[in-house]
């Protein structure tokens, strides 16, 4: 018997919703990967989730490599050209950029593990409140799918001992089976009983 049709539409439980986003993305990057070992082909995809986490497969290369490619023949790589092309920064200026970087990871690093929370602006908290969430969201699908994977596995384990309990009580039966005891066959002496005496055949 086939499943019946799916109705696409949003699903409103967020959890049943998380679960198959889950299996649907699984699905279509093991489709993808299948079709570019089955027709060489480069597939570059893209897949951003609710919670703004991103996902992405690149057959052949990196995924920076395939946007360039597609760039160039969609014609639009011109003005990112251009852009990119200004004049590079000189040894210290890029230092000091890197300096700011490092810093400013330094401080979400110490955010993120509670440290300083007083002194963080309305703006960070909200930042580091949707990190929290997304964290949260992501943590969950990941054990919502090792939960399901344990199901599955109990399921099979449960059908091979269905399997092997029957197996043993068809043997046992068979092993037990008490023979039907046919008189005119049987090689058995049985006594004739006449009025007068016991008479053995």
């Amino acid at each position: 018997m086939g499943r019946g049709r799916v109705q696409v539409r949003r699903i409103e439980n967020a959890v049943h919703r998380q679960v198959t986003f889950c299996k649907r993305r699984a699905g279509l990057l093991k489709k993808a990967k299948e079709l570019s070992v089955l027709c060489d082909a480069e597939i570059g995809i893209l897949i951003f989730s609710t919670h703004g986490k991103l996902y992405e497969l690149a057959t052949k290369g990196t995924m920076q490599g395939l946007i360039e490619r597609y760039m160039k023949l969609t014609r639009g790589a011109e003005p990112a050209e251009g852009a990119t092309a200004a004049c590079p920064l000189d040894a210290k200026e890029e230092t000091d950029v890197l300096k700011q970087e490092i810093e400013t990871l330094q401080k979400g690093i110490g955010y993120l593990f509670g440290g300083g929370i007083g002194t963080m602006t309305l703006d960070q908290l909200q930042g580091l409140e949707k990190n929290l969430e997304n964290w949260i969201y992501h943590i969950r699908s990941i054990k919502i799918n090792i939960m399901l994977q344990e199901i599955q596995a109990l399921r099979d384990k449960e059908g091979t001992l269905v399997a092997a309990n029957k197996y043993l009580h068809n043997k046992f039966m068979e092993s037990t089976t008490i023979p039907e005891f046919d008189p005119f066959t049987a090689d058995i002496a049985y006594p004739l009983i006449i009025q007068d005496g016991i008479f053995q055949l």
